[in-house]
């Protein structure tokens, strides 16, 4: 389906320390974590998400080169602006892929007193990653699906890696949320839905759910990419199918949001 293996992790073998490789940068972002965000867009993933609205950034041997040192300077520059609750989001692609980089700049900006915010699929599991974790005031963790078989369908691989770093962070007792793509007819299933909500339910970390209807925004990408997009004629959720996500989610969770 993808005209890019999955690379494993030891492909993204960048050498200089200092430079991460990325796919783009937003500031001013407000969904991505709590407050006004200054948003980074690592390169490189090892899911092949059938949705994926950002399917340029699989490749861990794109993107553009950015500086650490050139990182911390815009997002100083924009501190100003963040208030209590703002900061830094690393989303991607799949930032644990630069965990060593992530670290060291995470580092940096906690001495500056910047909150710092990971989005991750939780693909990778390791000590290093453990240790960026201790770094990380808030980490988005997205879960695709609860049920393996589900999952692999949607992403290609098992969910096993994103739900042992659920158990992580928990064992952190740093904050954590859950994002959840909402798709018709491949994670909308009530009893997998419930299934979720069980499964976490007695995570003390877990300070809300966000449920992100699915759209087609990136189907042109894939298209201008030559590579097939797998939910072709899917259609977003509607009123009623986000409303029974949120009525399920809200037995479970002490916040649902929806996107």
């Amino acid at each position: 389906m993808s005209m890019f293996p999955q690379q494993d992790a030891t492909a993204l073998n960048d050498k200089d320390p200092e430079q991460l490789r990325i796919h783009s940068i937003e500031t001013f972002g407000t969904h991505d974590g709590p407050g006004i965000r200054f948003i980074v867009f690592v390169q490189g993933c090892q899911f092949r998400c059938l949705y994926c609205h950002n399917p340029d950034t699989f490749d861990v041997k794109g993107g553009k080169f950015i500086t650490l040192q050139e990182i911390e300077k815009r997002v100083l520059r924009q501190r100003p602006y963040f208030g209590k609750d703002g900061g830094i989001t690393i989303s991607g692609g799949e930032p644990l892929l630069h965990r060593k980089k992530i670290l060291t700049l995470f580092k940096r900006l906690k001495e500056q007193g910047i909150h710092t915010c990971l989005d991750s699929n939780g693909r990778l599991v390791n000590k290093e990653v453990e240790e960026l974790l201790e770094y990380t005031d808030l980490l988005m963790l997205d879960v695709k699906h609860i049920n393996d078989d589900w999952h692999h369908k949607l992403t290609t691989v098992s969910n096993s890696a994103t739900l042992k770093l659920a158990e992580m962070r928990e064992k952190q007792g740093k904050p954590m949320w859950i994002r959840y793509v909402l798709v018709p007819g491949w994670s909308d299933q009530e009893e997998y839905l419930h299934e979720l909500g069980q499964h976490f339910k007695d995570f003390t970390t877990i300070e809300k759910i966000e449920i992100q209807p699915y759209h087609k925004l990136g189907v042109h990408k894939w298209e201008a990419m030559g590579m097939e997009y797998g939910l072709e004629g899917v259609e977003a959720p509607t009123k009623e199918v986000i409303e029974k996500a949120t009525a399920i989610f809200s037995q479970y969770f002490k916040e649902v949001h929806v996107n």
